[in-house]
Protein backbone atom coordinates (compact mmCIF):
# COMPACT_ATOMS: atom_id res chain seq x y z
CA UNK A 1 0.00 0.00 0.00
CA UNK A 2 1.51 3.57 -1.11
CA UNK A 3 1.58 6.51 1.40
CA UNK A 4 0.51 9.74 0.62
CA UNK A 5 3.66 11.00 1.98
CA UNK A 6 5.94 8.07 0.26
CA UNK A 7 7.66 10.57 -2.73
CA UNK A 8 11.22 8.56 -2.49
CA UNK A 9 12.76 11.74 -1.18
CA UNK A 10 11.03 14.24 -3.53
CA UNK A 11 10.75 16.97 -1.28
CA UNK A 12 12.26 20.60 -0.57
CA UNK A 13 13.97 19.20 2.06
CA UNK A 14 16.16 16.48 0.18
CA UNK A 15 16.38 18.63 -2.54
CA UNK A 16 17.67 21.70 -0.79
CA UNK A 17 20.41 19.45 1.00
CA UNK A 18 21.27 17.89 -2.21
CA UNK A 19 21.91 21.04 -3.75
CA UNK A 20 24.19 22.58 -0.97
CA UNK A 21 26.02 19.64 -1.21
CA UNK A 22 26.63 19.99 -5.04
CA UNK A 23 27.71 23.35 -3.98
CA UNK A 24 30.04 22.24 -1.06
CA UNK A 25 31.41 19.10 -3.21
CA UNK A 26 32.41 21.70 -6.04
CA UNK A 27 33.57 24.22 -3.61
CA UNK A 28 35.97 21.80 -2.56
CA UNK A 29 36.85 20.67 -5.19
CA UNK A 30 37.96 23.99 -6.59
CA UNK A 31 40.25 24.32 -3.53
CA UNK A 32 42.28 21.03 -4.27
CA UNK A 33 42.81 22.44 -7.90
CA UNK A 34 43.95 25.54 -6.98
CA UNK A 35 45.53 24.07 -3.47
CA UNK A 36 44.48 26.18 -1.30
CA UNK A 37 43.33 24.64 2.24
CA UNK A 38 40.78 27.22 3.44
CA UNK A 39 38.46 26.86 0.37
CA UNK A 40 38.51 23.16 0.88
CA UNK A 41 37.95 23.74 4.71
CA UNK A 42 34.64 25.86 3.56
CA UNK A 43 33.52 22.78 1.38
CA UNK A 44 33.30 20.52 4.10
CA UNK A 45 31.40 23.21 6.28
CA UNK A 46 29.04 23.61 3.34
CA UNK A 47 28.86 19.76 3.39
CA UNK A 48 27.89 19.69 7.13
CA UNK A 49 25.71 23.19 6.55
CA UNK A 50 23.87 20.60 3.59
CA UNK A 51 23.20 18.20 6.81
CA UNK A 52 21.57 20.49 8.88
CA UNK A 53 20.44 22.21 6.46
CA UNK A 54 17.83 19.49 5.41
CA UNK A 55 17.08 18.18 9.13
CA UNK A 56 16.06 21.23 10.65
CA UNK A 57 13.82 21.51 7.34
CA UNK A 58 12.15 18.21 7.68
CA UNK A 59 11.54 18.94 11.30
CA UNK A 60 9.62 21.83 10.12
CA UNK A 61 7.63 19.23 7.59
CA UNK A 62 9.15 20.00 4.51
CA UNK A 63 10.05 16.33 4.02
CA UNK A 64 9.55 12.38 4.32
CA UNK A 65 8.90 11.03 7.12
CA UNK A 66 9.05 6.84 7.33
CA UNK A 67 5.69 5.40 6.27
CA UNK A 68 4.26 3.44 9.48
CA UNK A 69 2.52 1.26 7.13
CA UNK A 70 5.62 -0.50 5.84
Amino acid sequence: MSSKRSHHGNTPAAWTAVIIAILAFSVGGFGTIIGNLWVVGLGFALLFVSAVVGKLMQMAGLGQYPNPDA
